[in-house]
């Protein structure tokens, strides 16, 4: 189990996907990303693009900022990390890919952002697609507070 009692679940190696991604946008799979892919899963809850940069030049590796954007960018698409609007002036990620139902409680006064876990969503996301004959990916859930 991971922090906040949620599940993993790997339906296939996260490289893997990246790659199919990359390959897709006729991109290369290059140390560079290799460098920032392995950052990603390093980091622990939400984090900012500025504490990835950070946690990437901090193994020695010498990427660029705009580097570190772009896969951030391409990873979003790639369901690897999904964005989290914890403020408006500053964009937030959290590693997505593999986890089960990802619920998060963001305290808009303070910032602070809490994993929530909340296994009656993934019956209810469920339920609501197969009404409509689909099946559900995923689905993302946020709650913001205030004391």
């Amino acid at each position: 189990m991971s922090p906040a009692g949620t599940d993993i679940r790997i339906v296939e190696p996260l490289c893997s996907v990246f790659r199919r991604k990359l390959r897709s946008e006729s991109l290369k799979y290059t140390p560079e990303r290799a460098k920032i892919l392995d950052a990603v899963l390093g980091m622990k809850g939400v984090f900012q693009a500025e504490e990835l940069i950070d946690e990437v030049r901090a193994s020695s590796a010498r990427v660029s900022k705009a580097t570190v954007y772009r896969t951030l960018k391409l990873l979003l698409e790639a369901g690897i990390v999904q964005q989290v609007l914890v403020d408006p002036e500053q964009a937030h990620y959290v590693m997505a890919y593999g986890r089960g139902s990802l619920g998060l409680l963001v305290r808009v006064d303070t910032h602070a952002v809490t994993e929530i876990n909340l296994p009656e969503l993934d019956a209810l996301r469920d339920r609501v697609c197969a009404a409509s004959g689909l099946k559900a990916l995923g689905h993302r859930f946020v709650v913001y507070a205030t004391a």
